[in-house]
């Protein structure tokens, strides 16, 4: 049932973003003439097909991704293929991506083509079952195959920008130029909205189905304080190396600052780890503030409060 609400839910983000995307071709067709939405249709598809062929080796290089053989890393290899396994997929590329910031991703074209991704930071600082609770979270979006949706509907506010860019400040000086710039920039944004909530919910789905494959939905709470805890003191600078690949990870490092001063009010005992009475007592009585929400609107991943507030409901 989780999978079809998560399903349907992308169903009706997709048939959303393509129509509003035709409107806007629409309105061009009918102020400049047919040739020009033809052409910029053309290159939208090359655009989407394009960011579909090469996507895995930008996220590859971008990320810095080693990919390693049972023999290099057992223990990493075989949590990896017993979670595969129990997810029913087919086993993934392992990677380990080298970069200090304590992270996990997982990318690819299609479920076969999946690959599971975890930093040098993020074997630092986890202890097994954390460690597992993040790898089961990756290998539930490529089970989900959302990773490729996410992929693919992000190329559309960009085609938005571009139409909005070639009007603003082309030859063209009519109103009617101005006019489809004005509505081009106000379809980027609102596509940008929508591809930010279904980043939003394809981590909900995530985080469900890493309590699930591990039973432990404690784990994967503790791991994101642990991360966030971890990013929190990291100079800006570097986080901002990646910035343009966190809606990738399993937590936005951006927030991490602001996020880990809510998860330190869950650690009871101090001891940098969230067990499960910890993380039903925090769900019990933490509450986000009409800020959070705003600013969630605004963000590639859930308020950390509201993954745990929904991690502890799972049974």
């Amino acid at each position: 049932m989780m999978k079809l609400g998560l399903y349907a839910r992308l169903a009706v983000a997709i048939a959303l973003l393509f129509a509003i995307i035709y409107g806007l071709l629409v309105l061009i067709a009918y102020f400049a003439g047919y040739a020009q939405p033809v052409v910029l249709a053309a290159i939208a598809f090359v655009i989407v097909l394009l960011q579909y062929l090469i996507s895995p080796k930008i996220v590859e290089v971008t990320m810095r991704v080693k990919y390693i053989e049972r023999k290099d890393m057992p223990k990493l290899y075989d949590m990896v293929e017993k979670l595969a396994r129990e997810a029913n997929i087919p086993m993934p590329k392992v990677g380990i991506a080298g970069i200090d910031i304590p992270n996990a991703f997982a990318f690819g074209r299609s479920a076969k083509d999946g690959r599971v991704c975890v930093t040098r930071g993020l074997l630092k600082i986890l202890n097994d079952e954390e460690l597992e609770a993040v790898l089961a979270h990756e290998i539930s979006h490529l089970k989900h195959r959302d990773m490729v949706v996410i992929t693919m509907l992000s190329v559309i506010p960009l085609i938005s920008y571009l139409i909005f860019w070639n009007f603003l400040w082309g030859r063209r000086r009519e109103s009617s130029a101005v006019l489809i710039a004005f509505v081009a920039f106000l379809v980027y944004f609102i596509t940008n909205l929508i591809v930010l909530y279904v980043s939003r919910i394809r981590e909900y789905y995530a985080d469900y189905g890493s309590a699930i494959l591990t039973k432990k939905p404690h784990a994967l709470a503790s791991a994101l304080y642990r991360i966030t805890a971890s990013t929190s003191v990291i100079p800006r600078e570097k986080i901002k190396q990646a910035e343009g690949m966190k809606a990738f990870f399993a937590t936005d490092p951006s927030t991490s600052k602001r996020d880990v001063v809510d998860l330190r009010q869950a650690d009871l005992n101090l001891d940098g780890h969230i067990d499960e009475y910890e993380m039903k007592v925090f769900a019990e009585k933490a509450r986000t503030t009409a800020a959070d929400k705003l600013m969630e609107i605004f963000s590639s991943h859930p308020n950390v409060i509201n993954r745990i507030k929904r991690l502890a409901e799972i049974k």
